[in-house]
């Protein structure tokens, strides 16, 4: 990356002290699990049961699957570099090209706008449902764009994140999909709905089940998406060597079998074709499940755990916006600081112009989420790819190793899902490659000012580039 010279300012950073080791494995989990659950379950089971019907569960599954031979790359690379560190450090790492890292840090950001985005969506539909308003399309795009400035103004504000903060969260999510799971189970149990659809393939005579199924895995993926951020915690685990593999592992299976219990519970009491109409699946089925239970109750918990992912990724964006300024890739202008709020507000206001853009003119929650895997899909192509490369990288200290064959499987799935013959919807290429067309020719200007300015280039401080990544 581009970067001025080590200066006093920089050897101060080297010699602050580490992080506290506070979190154990419990505490880990929750933070995993919290990351993970969230819009992607509450507002795309509607738009995955429209591309394959009753095996609405399938996809999830097989999102699971490619999550987990990725996640497997992840560990191999957070017990090498226990460092609170991410995707744009590890691929400067094993490659150490400027504009590589720079595009996989800005794709990374991206995705934390579209995710954003796409939880103010689901806000908007959920608190038209939930609260009987009948809101027309654009009366709820109106309605997340003013959602998006609320986060924006907090976000100026300055929010103080810690674990106990992210528990409560955690468990209030978690507490809407188990009155899913529990209505669901509670129908069956008294024979109402029709379980039987859990195996009823949406197929076409031209497709068969395969390509369907890949397709809405392209939208399931958003789904899973949140256990990459657990890297950042890494240093601050009590044992990252020793926890953090099973901890990481055991996350991501329970969060893929709450997912499983939602689907199955959700289709047997919606038909697919009704599931998949509107943004609000969820509350259809409390609506059909347990019509005597108060609808703004689960309303209000849908929205308060999108408006979490809303919050938590546009925090992130922007400072890993400002992190880029600080490291002379992006304009210098992005990395000013309020005087009296201390926070980042010139990359809080071009994040949010972003995120006001892509629920203005792209619009949907299918699209908005599916670019938010595309971009997540191509940078974990690139950290499977790094795996590789970094074997010849020799630590000191002994550390996770993941099957050879594994990082080489997460990198053709990965790629193969962001891959056009998956059957994803042309938009999301067209979002991702505008989005990512900004952040260059915002590079090439950085580029000019920094040979106007005589700035050099000098390797990137993984406190500026390293944390941050979506959460779901």
């Amino acid at each position: 990356m581009t970067d001025v010279p080590m200066n006093a300012g920089t050897q101060s950073i080297a010699a602050e002290p580490s992080l506290r080791r506070v979190m154990g494995p419990w505490l880990l989990l929750l933070f995993i699990v919290g990351d993970i659950l969230g819009t992607g379950i509450y507002a795309l089971t509607g738009q995955v049961a429209k591309q394959v019907g009753g095996v609405v569960w399938l996809p999830f599954v097989v999102a699971f699957v490619v999550a987990l031979v990725t996640a497997f790359s992840y560990l191999e690379l957070v017990t090498k570099y226990p460092k609170a560190a991410g995707a744009a450090l590890y691929t400067h790492k094993a490659f150490g090209i400027h504009f590589v890292t720079f595009i996989v840090a800005f794709a990374v950001m991206c995705s934390g706008i579209t995710s954003a985005s796409t939880a103010s969506r689901a806000f908007a539909a959920n608190m038209s449902n939930a609260m009987g308003l009948d809101l027309s399309a654009l009366a709820i795009t109106i309605t997340g764009l003013a959602f998006m400035a609320a986060v924006a103004a907090v976000n100026f504000r300055g929010v103080g994140e810690s674990l106990k903060a992210n528990v409560v969260l955690t468990c209030v999510e978690l507490t809407g999909l188990l009155i899913i799971i529990v209505i669901g189970l509670w129908a069956i149990g008294l024979g109402q709905g029709d379980v039987s659809r859990v195996i009823q393939f949406r197929s076409t005579a031209d497709s068969g089940m395969f390509w369907p199924v890949i397709a809405a895995t392209t939208l399931a993926f958003f789904a899973m998406v949140g256990f990459e951020d657990s890297v950042n915690m890494a240093e601050e685990c009590k044992d990252p060597s020793r926890h953090f593999p099973k901890v990481l592992l055991a996350g991501l299976v329970i969060t893929c079998l709450i997912y499983v219990l939602v689907s199955v519970s959700a289709i047997t009491l919606v038909a697919p074709e009704q599931l998949g109409e509107g943004e609000t699946p969820l509350l259809k089925v409390v609506q059909q499940g347990a019509p005597n239970f108060p609808i703004w109750i689960f309303g209000f918990i849908t929205m308060f755990a999108v408006a979490n992912t809303a919050l938590i990724n546009m925090l992130m964006a922007s400072r890993l916006v400002y992190g880029m300024s600080r490291e002379h890739v992006l304009p210098p202008a992005l990395g000013r600081v309020h005087r009296t709020r201390r926070t980042p507000y010139v990359a809080i206001g071009f994040t949010t112009l972003l995120a006001f853009a892509l629920i203005t003119f792209v619009g949907g929650v299918p699209a908005l989420g599916g670019t938010t895997a595309l971009l997540l899909l191509c940078v974990f192509t690139v950290v499977n790819v790094a795996v590789l490369v970094l074997r010849r990288d020799s630590v000191s200290h002994q550390h996770f190793r993941t099957p050879t064959i594994l990082p080489i499987l997460g990198a053709v799935f990965c790629a193969f899902l962001a891959s056009p013959w998956t059957g994803r919807d042309p938009v999301q290429y067209r979002v991702a490659g505008v989005l990512i067309g900004v952040g260059i020719v915002l590079w090439l200007i950085t580029i000019m000012v920094n040979r106007t300015s005589g700035i050099t280039r000098v390797e990137p401080e993984m406190e500026h580039l390293g944390r941050g990544g979506p959460v779901n």
